[in-house]
C-alpha cells in the first residue's frame, strides 16, 4: 500500500488538517506528523539545540515540539517504517504566493520531502478569510494520485494556492509579493518596548503567467520550484571576479 506523510505549520489544530487527511485517506495510508502548535513562518527551521519529543495521538496521528521541517524528517526518517510515497503539506490557512515560499513553513515541509527524495506538495487555501478546505483537499487528492500514477522528477517540489472558486488550473511562476516594511513598536504593562516584526501583506507585482494573476482569475496555481536556487546564468559573470581577484 502506497503511504501519504502529511504536515502542516497550522498545527494539530488547523483547520485544514481534517479535511485534507479525510479526502487523501481515499487514496492511500495517511500518516500524521504536525507540530503541537501553530509555526509559521518558521521556514526551513530545524530543531538543533533542545530535543524533539513526539507524542503519538492516536496510531496515524503524531505531534513534535518543532517545525514543519522537523516533522517531516522525523516522520520519514525514523516514525514510518515503511517507504512514504508523498509529502503533502498543508492546508495552510492564506496564501503562499511569491516571496511567501521563502518564509512558509508549509513550503519548507515540501522542500523536506524532495531533499529526502520523495514527491512532495505544498498546499494552500488561498483566501484565508473565506477559505474551502474540503475543496482543496479534493485538489490535493487528485494531485497526489497524478503523483503516485508516474514519475515524478527529482529535486521537484509544487507548491499550489486554492482559490475560493475554482475555474480551471495553471502552472505558473512565482509573482514578487511586496510586504508592509513597518515594524511596530508597542509598550508592555511593565513598560518595556516589544516589537511586532511581520506586517501585512499588502499587494504583489501583478504580471502573466504568476501565481497572483491565476489566483486572482479563479486559477489553481501549481508553481514547480527547484531545490538549486543557483543562478547559473551569472556564473560566467562572476567568473571575471575570480580573474581580477587574483
Amino acid at each position: 500500500m502506497k503511504t501519504i506523510l502529511v504536515t502542516n505549520d497550522d498545527g494539530i489544530y488547523g483547520p485544514g488538517l481534517k479535511p485534507l487527511v479525510k479526502a487523501l485517506k481515499k487514496v492511500a495510508r495517511v500518516i500524521v506528523i504536525v507540530p503541537d502548535q501553530e509555526r509559521s513562518g518558521t521556514s526551513h527551521s530545524i530543531t538543533l539545540h533542545k530535543p524533539l519529543r513526539i507524542q503519538e495521538l492516536d496510531s496515524n496521528t503524531f505531534i513534535a515540539n518543532g517545525t514543519p521541517t522537523d516533522c517531516v524528517r522525523f516522520g520519514v526518517l525514523s516514525l514510518v517504517k515503511s517507504k512514504v510515497d508523498v509529502v503533502v503539506s498543508g492546508i495552510n490557512t492564506g496564501p503562499n504566493l511569491g516571496q511567501d515560499v521563502i518564509y512558509s513553513g508549509t513550503v519548507a515541509g515540501a522542500r523536506e520531502g524532495t531533499l529526502l527524495g520523495i514527491p512532495s506538495i505544498a498546499l494552500s487555501a488561498a483566501e484565508s478569510a473565506k477559505a474551502d478546505f474540503r475543496l482543496a483537499a479534493r485538489i490535493a487528492k487528485k494531485l497526489v494520485k497524478h503523483m503516485l500514477s508516474g514519475v515524478f522528477p527529482s529535486n521537484v517540489y509544487l507548491n499550489v494556492n486554492v482559490p475560493y472558486r475554482v475555474k480551471g488550473f495553471r502552472v505558473t511562476t512565482l509573482c514578487k509579493r511586496i510586504y508592509d516594511e513597518e515594524i511596530e513598536c508597542r509598550i508592555d504593562p511593565r513598560g518595556q518596548k516589544y516589537y511586532w516584526l511581520a506586517g501585512k501583506t499588502v499587494s504583489g507585482t501583478y504580471q502573466a503567467g504568476t501565481d497572483l494573476a491565476a489566483v486572482n482569475k479563479g486559477l489553481v496555481s501549481i508553481t514547480p520550484l527547484e531545490l538549486d536556487p543557483t543562478a547559473t546564468e551569472l556564473m560566467g559573470a562572476f567568473n571575471q571576479w575570480i580573474t581580477d581577484l587574483s
